[in-house]
């Protein structure tokens, strides 16, 4: 593929991205993508021939832009509390830069769940293991039992619900700014990391 077929193949998938936010699957036409992407529907269609392969590409994208992440961190060999606080630093930083993603990931999963599970980018086999190995780390570091599918879900959702539930956040506890919306998830990772390991710890 030319660079040229590249930079247009990016250009649909990030209108397409807008446009799907923006509609949701149902409400999306690919007469608008076309138009957001400036380009003739024609065009288009030479790319993705149908709504649902274009949809499918962008949710891959999305998708692989947050869970190979937890393969990445979680195979780090240093201390789990170490462990903890990098995942949750770094998937903060990954949603403040695709702040979009958790809303159109969630949309999709409540309209469509099976159509999630055919895409996902890693296999049970690959999360079991993933799984074993976190289980004996919480072993030996000493925590209080707790399962690690338990500990990954309490990791992943206290990150990213303040971005889903910033419409609420933002105008009842930050007077409705947005630079101090910017300065309550920075602090979240210190937050969420002492939360999880207070949490952890056998009192």
């Amino acid at each position: 593929m030319s660079g040229n077929e590249k930079n247009t193949e990016q250009l649909i998938l990030d209108a397409a991205r807008n446009v799907f936010i923006e509609k949701g699957f149902d409400g999306a036409r690919m007469q608008e993508i076309a138009d957001t992407a400036g380009i003739n529907k024609a065009l288009l269609h030479y790319y993705y021939r149908s709504k649902d392969q274009l949809f499918e590409s962008v949710f891959r994208e999305s998708l692989s832009t947050f869970f190979p992440r937890i393969f990445e961190v979680m195979s780090f060999p240093i201390e789990l509390s170490e462990k903890i606080k990098l995942f949750i630093d770094s998937y903060i930083d990954i949603i403040l830069q695709n702040p979009h993603i958790p809303a159109f990931i969630l949309h999709e999963l409540n309209r469509n769940p099976a159509r999630i599970t055919d895409i996902l980018p890693f296999t049970e086999k690959t999360m079991s293991g993933l799984l074993s190995s976190l289980s004996q780390e919480i072993k030996t570091a000493g925590f209080i039992e707790i399962s690690p599918e338990q500990l990954v879900t309490n990791m992943i959702s206290l990150c990213i619900f303040p971005f889903i539930a910033r419409p609420i956040i933002q105008p009842i506890f930050l007077g409705n700014d947005a630079d101090r919306f910017d300065e309550f998830i920075q602090n979240r990772k210190t937050e969420v990391t002492q939360f999880i390991l207070n949490a952890l710890t056998k009192k």
